[in-house]
């Protein structure tokens, strides 16, 4: 496994899945459910989440190539699709309300948005495209693998983590990854230009 690949993966997944983040509002999600609930909730989210960004990076290149989509040509709006996922982080406030009690919250919005939306599917695409070997589509595997776990950890435990951050702490965060995400995106389109051109 090709370690600086793995190390450039998660630092790009964790800034845009958000573990903390995401654990805050799946407690906000379902504060009125049982245990039990709550942990079936956040293992479906999971793999879920993870079955479709190891599929759709895998795979959405060759769709896109099939579709007659160059990979710079989505490095390029992938990039600015990302920009525009750190702008909302910096300037919005996403606000989410507990749902009726025992709810399937794990596709929708646990999993689509939150875990594996538009900007994250994009990324996974763009770090598989980069993986020249199957080392290299390893490590962003586990890449994958290992943030989406960190995130079930903070999940479960989400009621203790909103004590000890809240919503400041949460705001303060969001805003920090929403400037490191907007970075990456600019270095996407950056490549994606650099690529078409020459």
């Amino acid at each position: 496994m090709d370690i600086a690949i793995y190390l450039h993966a998660l630092t790009a997944l964790f800034v845009i899945i958000d573990p903390i983040g995401a654990a805050l509002i799946f407690n906000s999600l379902t504060k009125n459910s049982e245990k039990k609930h709550r942990t079936i909730m956040a293992i479906k989210s999971v793999i879920i989440s993870g079955i479709t960004l190891i599929l759709f990076g895998n795979y959405g290149e060759l769709l896109f190539s099939h579709l007659g989509i160059n990979i710079n040509s989505l490095r390029i709006s992938g990039g600015l699709l990302l920009f525009y996922t750190a702008f909302h982080m910096i300037t919005k406030e996403m606000e989410f309300t507990a749902s009726a009690k025992d709810t399937d919250i794990s596709v929708f919005p646990m999993s689509i948005p939150l875990l594996a939306g538009p900007g994250t599917l994009t990324l996974a695409i763009l770090l598989f495209s980069h993986t020249a070997d199957s080392t290299a589509s390893i490590a962003v595997s586990a890449a994958i693998i290992t943030i989406l776990l960190l995130t079930l950890v903070f999940m479960m435990a989400s009621k203790y983590l909103k004590n000890i951050i809240g919503k400041t702490g949460d705001e303060i965060l969001k805003r920090f990854f929403g400037v490191i995400l907007a970075a990456l995106a600019i270095q996407f389109v950056y490549d994606g230009i650099k690529n078409l051109a020459f």
